[in-house]
This record gives structure tokens, C-alpha cells and sequence, in this order.
């Protein structure tokens, strides 16, 4: 059985959470839009850690049996993965200020995580 968004979720967060993801951001797009139920923002210190945080993250929904689409790869500036109901973005620092995702998405709940 596929894990619904509740778990894809924990599960997302928990591997940015192991892989040192910084400045981690839900945001319940829910009542938003149809792209999925939560989207995950975080950032990594370098091109290697986005890509690094990427690739474990999307480890872990395949083994979840989760399918996941992924952009942005191998670049590393903007990792985009797509696992259906959680849609997860991995940003260097810099990208993710210069496109700034959070203010277009924030009018609803947020959850934001220390790092």
C-alpha cells in the first residue's frame, strides 16, 4: 500500500533532517493548489550537499515505493522532486533567495523547522 502525504512527508523531512538540510519549510498547499498537499523547501550549503540531500531523499521514497520525478540534476543549484503528494525542493542558499518559492506559497500554514 502507498504511504499517503502524512508519511511521505515525515519521511521527507526526517532525510533532510539526517543529511543536515537547513532552513526546512513545509508548506501545506492543499487548499492552493493541485500540484500535491505539502511542499518541503530546504536549502544546502554547497552544489555537493544539494545534490547529496537529493539523492537520499529520493533513496528513501524508492525504497518507501514511492515513485519520484527529479529536476535539476546535476547542476545542484535547484533540485526539484516531485513524490507526488510532497513536492520537495533543495536549494543552494542563493538560488533559493534569488526565486524566493516561500512568498509566493506562504499565505497559508507554515511549519518551519530550526536548523
Amino acid at each position: 500500500m502507498r504511504p499517503d502525504a502524512e508519511e511521505i512527508l515525515k519521511l521527507v523531512l526526517a532525510r533532510l533532517d539526517d543529511m543536515k538540510a537547513e532552513a526546512i519549510l513545509t508548506i501545506d498547499v492543499r487548499k492552493k493548489s493541485s500540484i500535491g498537499d505539502y511542499m518541503v523547501v530546504s536549502s544546502g550549503r554547497s552544489q555537493r550537499h544539494v545534490g547529496s540531500v537529493a539523492d537520499r531523499v529520493v533513496e528513501d521514497l524508492d525504497k518507501a515505493g514511492i515513485a519520484t520525478r527529479i529536476e535539476g540534476v546535476p547542476h545542484c543549484d535547484w533540485v526539484l522532486i516531485d513524490a507526488g503528494d510532497v513536492i520537495v525542493h533543495v536549494f543552494r542558499p542563493e538560488v533559493r533567495a534569488f526565486y524566493n518559492l516561500e512568498r509566493m506559497w506562504m499565505s497559508g500554514p507554515v511549519a518551519r523547522r530550526a536548523s
